[in-house]
């Protein structure tokens, strides 16, 4: 009986430890590694919309690529600390022009070549023909950024003047994500922590239960030493 309080009770250690690095360990890497915002513009639609919940990963901005929707911030340009959502279209190097074609066949071009942008708006890559046209050549460190909903959206476009509109990579907040993957395995670790650490808990109560009973039990006397 002894031995059986025993084996409880190391478990009980093993089980509870393993659980509590599981939980805090997937805690602290979920907050120190993604993050979570809710849209509150159209300026990414019909991408990501008013009131949509995205998550983003933290990276260092020199680590993002074109096409890649970032989270940024950037307060002397657009007069606030919160973060602001647009996706790079040019990184350090590249020559982005609009536009290539007209009217509906519009393209915006990097280096030369036409992109492809089948989550734009409307397929609309100028943003309405009272957008002038632009020539950037991105330099290196920084980003040429522009919104889905090109007709609504504050981009790069806006700012032309201040280095061709493009954002120091340090600005970059996060990457925002599509795959949910990790996010859910950093959910699923912590949620596995708790009911180790409960296990534990519950292993640790049946070893003390167990210890006790043991206590009470008086073992009969020897029968030598009963009287005739």
């Amino acid at each position: 009986m002894a031995g059986k309080g025993r084996g409880l009770g190391i478990a009980a250690v093993v089980v509870g430890l393993v659980g509590l690095l599981l939980g805090l360990g997937g805690l602290a890497y979920a907050r120190t590694g993604f993050g979570g915002s809710v849209v509150s513009s159209d300026s990414m639609g019909p991408t990501y919309g008013p009131g949509d919940r995205i998550f983003y990963e933290r990276v260092d901005g020199g680590e993002v690529r074109a096409g890649d929707v970032v989270l940024f911030s950037d307060p002397d340009r657009y007069g606030f600390d919160g973060l602001v959502m647009e996706r790079v279209i040019g990184v350090g190097g590249d020559r982005v022009a609009c536009c290539a074609g007209s009217g509906a066949d519009a393209r915006v071009t990097v280096n030369g070549k036409p992109l492809q942008e089948p989550y734009l708006k409307d397929g609309d890559a100028a943003g309405g023909s009272a957008m002038p046209p632009y020539q950037v050549r991105v330099p290196e460190g920084r980003l040429f950024l522009l919104g889905d909903h090109r007709a609504n959206a504050l981009d790069s476009r806006a700012f032309l003047d201040d280095q061709g509109g493009t954002l120091p990579v340090s600005a970059v907040r996060g990457r925002v994500l599509d795959d949910y993957t990790m996010p859910a395995v950093l959910g699923t670790a912590m949620i596995l922590g708790l009911v180790l650490v409960l296990t534990g808990v519950g292993l640790g109560i049946a070893a003390v239960v167990v210890r006790r009973k043991a206590r009470a039990v008086v073992p009969p006397p020897p029968p030598w030493t009963a009287q005739v």
